[in-house]
């Protein structure tokens, strides 16, 4: 086991943070507020078309520190791996790793191991825990989601949980669709430092944006209303759910938030995050109202009314 960690991971996420060996990491933290997060990442396949079990691990992690408004410092990893599993996959998802935490400013500090028996694990299952500083007079929450405010989407959705349904199942369409997993720390802070008054944040993982809005709906006691041809979603991912039977609002994406501000700041919001590549195609699509029932409802591109509600199961199992 100390010939693995020294081979692959401290190899990776060399730090001299890392470089004690020691049962944690002791760090220095700035003034302020901490803002924590931890999650486990199962997806099948390991890999996928624009990403993988490593970059979602580390991009995953981020973006819960970066919608509590925080930026993210530390990350700590737990890898369980099954017997049997080659060298070169686990160096691969350790490179992917190393990678995925420089381009989101973050630090890997320490973790753990374990191997369970073959036929036990499927593979590898990766546990994160992440840290992060909350900028002073910085609140978000859904509690704070009011009616009067917008509803704005940082980009295109669906595309990870089709990227990774096609890579699983070998389905091959005219276009390969890449996940959109990527860190969303930075336009978020910019948000902040501009000022904006940032009411909530959720990035759209599982359950998809559908779910977010339902649980913000309920968290807040609000409604909303959607206007369904404000939300993009590309032509091929659309294809590809209408072949399968899905419905683009529930699948998980990794690379994508929607944000909750007041009306008067919904314009500067998005020309904000329009200057970042991660959500350069960021939509106002709709509005906080009053509603007893506190019930989503979306204006379809039929021009009638649909009411959103959370599925009863996953859609898409083992996606993230």
């Amino acid at each position: 086991m100390r010939d693995l960690i020294e081979r692959v991971f401290a190899e990776a996420f060399d730090s001299p943070l890392l470089r004690e060996m020691h049962d944690g990491t002791v760090v220095d933290l700035p003034s302020g507020r901490i803002a924590m997060t931890t999650d486990s990442y199962v997806v099948k396949p390991l890999f996928f078309p624009g990403g993988g079990i490593g970059t979602l691990a580390v991009n995953g992690t981020v973006n819960d520190l970066a919608m509590c408004g925080a930026k993210p410092l530390y990350l700590t990893v737990g890898f369980i791996l099954e017997e049997g599993l080659e060298i070169e996959v686990l160096q691969r998802i350790a490179q992917s790793m190393k990678e995925a935490a420089i381009a989101a400013g973050v630090s890997i500090i320490t973790g753990d191991t374990k191997v369970v028996d073959k036929g036990k694990g499927d593979g590898i299952y990766i546990n994160t825990a992440g840290v992060g500083i909350v900028p002073e007079n910085v609140k978000i929450s859904p509690r704070r989601v009011k009616a009067g405010g917008v509803v704005i989407l940082s980009g295109d959705i669906g595309r990870h949980g089709i990227a990774v349904i096609s890579a699983r199942e070998g389905l091959n369409f005219e276009t390969t669709i890449q996940s959109d997993c990527a860190p969303l720390a930075a336009p978020v802070a910019a948000l902040i430092e501009k000022g904006i008054e940032i009411h909530c944040l959720r990035d759209l993982t599982r359950g998809g944006l559908a779910t977010a809005l339902v649980e913000i709906a309920e968290s807040a006691k609000i409604g909303m209303e959607i206007v369904e041809a404000n939300i993009p979603v590309l032509e091929e991912v659309s294809a590809a759910c209408e072949i399968m039977g899905f419905d683009p609002l529930y699948i998980a994406n990794e690379g994508r938030f929607i944000g909750f501000v007041p009306e008067e700041e919904a314009e500067k919001t998005v020309e904000i995050l329009q200057q970042y590549p991660v959500s350069q195609d960021a939509v106002i699509i709709g509005k906080v109202v009053e509603d007893g029932d506190n019930m989503v409802r979306m204006k379809t591109l039929y021009g009638s009314s649909r009411i959103i509600d959370m599925l009863s199961g996953e859609q898409l199992p083992r996606i993230c």
